[in-house]
């Protein structure tokens, strides 16, 4: 029996625009040009502001990887919204500190370098 493929989740962080934008436009060409199934939303903060459903639908249906920002806020976000994240089946790449190659790398599973288990520290 083998475990769910994990699904990825890329934020743009249209609002708070605190990822550069350089490392947002590398990741998202290249989950494209890798042909990965992903998610991609506008800005996690928001959604979380306004306790969007979709936040919820997403932690609810396993293994996630979060291409966003720090793993810590990220999991405040969805428990804003009302979402439990799994600590165990949820990966998040910090795009405001992580290199391009690194978060893409570890959303399409060529190496889990630079990922942050929940909950993180900093």
């Amino acid at each position: 029996m083998t475990s769910p493929a994990s699904r990825i989740l890329y934020c743009h962080c249209a609002y708070a625009k605190v990822v550069p934008p350089e490392v947002k436009t590398a990741v998202l060409k290249g989950l494209t040009e890798a042909e990965a199934e992903f998610d991609a939303v506008p800005d996690l903060c928001e959604m979380a502001a306004h306790g969007d459903e979709r936040l919820r639908e997403l932690a609810a249906r396993g293994p996630l990887k979060i291409a966003a920002c720090y793993p810590r806020a990220v999991k405040w976000l969805f428990a804003a919204a009302g979402a439990q994240l799994s600590e165990s089946a949820v990966r998040v790449w910090n795009m405001r500190v992580e290199p391009a190659d690194a978060v893409l790398n570890g959303l399409v599973d060529r190496t889990d370098r630079g990922a942050a288990s929940l909950p993180e520290s900093a």
